[in-house]
């Protein structure tokens, strides 16, 4: 973790220079932004990059930390809404709909960076690993509310399955941003979601509500308040 300018005025130039680096990386690639790049885009001088961020790699730590805060507080906001089929659909809408904005360039930051530098930079692999994870446990934590609401069996494994609709993610941002095509993510998160709804409970199974009644679990893919 990079340290943090003690003072405001010094923390919002440190944000402004991270922020203009982000672009230049999304833009042009990690390897192939330099120092004089970001000193050129942002006005800044080299003493103050260095102040800042210590040296180009701190630099990149740097996007990668702003990159990973922002995809990942976007994805736990909308993942923490997920309470059945229709949140989830809902969810993935999102996804493509924000990609579409984009006119589907960009792809995702943490992807994209993940395959320019953990081949050659162990600590910058090691902190978008744990970007994935944290990502990975928000989608479980959707998932684990859709069990608890009776929309996954009790069996189903949540770590297998956050990984699937993690890698239709993935997956489908690259087709899309390399086929600039919003339909290859759509296809990919739909396949996902089917995958996660064979592991819907096929009976329904008894559930203990506040004040000691019952009721049923929907059945595969029923909505709630139905049936």
């Amino acid at each position: 973790m990079l340290e943090v300018p003690p003072t405001e005025r010094g923390r919002a130039s440190r944000e402004r220079i991270v922020q203009a680096a982000a672009r230049l990386v999304a833009r042009q690639g990690a390897a192939a932004t330099s120092l004089d790049d970001v000193m050129k885009a942002t006005h800044a001088s080299k003493s103050q990059l260095y102040h800042y961020f210590g040296d180009r790699h701190g630099l990149v730590e740097a996007v990668v930390e702003y990159e990973s805060a922002a995809v990942l507080g976007v994805q736990a906001r909308a993942l923490a809404s997920v309470g059945d089929w229709d949140d989830l659909n809902a969810w993935a809408d999102g996804m493509v709909a924000m990609l579409e904005r984009r006119r589907s360039r960009g792809g995702c930051p943490i992807g994209t960076l993940a395959a320019a530098v953990a081949d050659t930079d162990e600590a910058l692999r090691q902190a978008l690993s744990e970007a994935f994870a944290t990502w990975r446990e928000a989608i479980s934590g959707a998932l684990r509310r859709l069990r608890d609401n009776g929309f996954l069996a009790s069996d189903a494994d949540l770590n297998e399955l956050s990984t699937i609709m993690l890698a239709a993610i993935q997956g489908g941002l690259l087709l899309a941003k390399t086929t600039r095509d919003s339909a290859q993510l759509r296809t990919a998160l739909r396949g996902g979601i089917a995958t996660l709804q064979t592991h819907a409970p096929t009976v329904r199974e008894p559930v203990t509500v506040p004040g000691g009644s019952s009721r049923s679990k929907p059945r595969r893919g029923q909505p709630r308040g139905e049936g």
